[in-house]
């Protein structure tokens, strides 16, 4: 796998707000972590690819405007860590853990403080 052919198509993913595109990259178990999870859904951890479609469909709801700017793509042992800039100039990383193509785990992580990093409207 190509750690920044994945970063492109990733973003372009979510740029087009399409999670057809996004979750064809993850296992049907895959873990998710993430601070905008716990906002939005009252958890920070998602579990199953219906989960994750369920989060992601009230996120996009909720950030009409999303929009994400890849900075840097760092490669690991089967990891890719994706640095990219949101639509509210904030920094954002996504940790991606891949079980060969796909990925079987994923953490947000967000620069600075929690208070509603994503921009998510009610």
């Amino acid at each position: 796998m190509d750690a920044r052919e994945f970063a492109g198509a990733w973003a372009k993913a979510w740029n087009a707000h399409d999670l057809d595109a996004l979750l064809a990259h993850f296992t049907d178990d895959v873990v998710f972590t993430s601070p905008v999870a716990a906002q939005l859904t009252g958890t920070a951890v998602i579990r199953g690819k219906d989960a994750l479609r369920a989060y992601w469909s009230e996120g996009l709801r909720r950030i009409p405007d999303l929009r994400f700017e890849v900075v840097g793509v760092y490669s690991g042992v089967d990891t890719v860590v994706i640095n990219y800039r949101n639509q509210k100039g904030g920094l954002v990383n996504e940790v991606l853990h891949f079980d060969g193509p796909l990925v079987r785990e994923g953490h947000g992580t967000y620069l600075g403080d929690f208070t509603n990093p994503a921009g998510a409207k009610d």
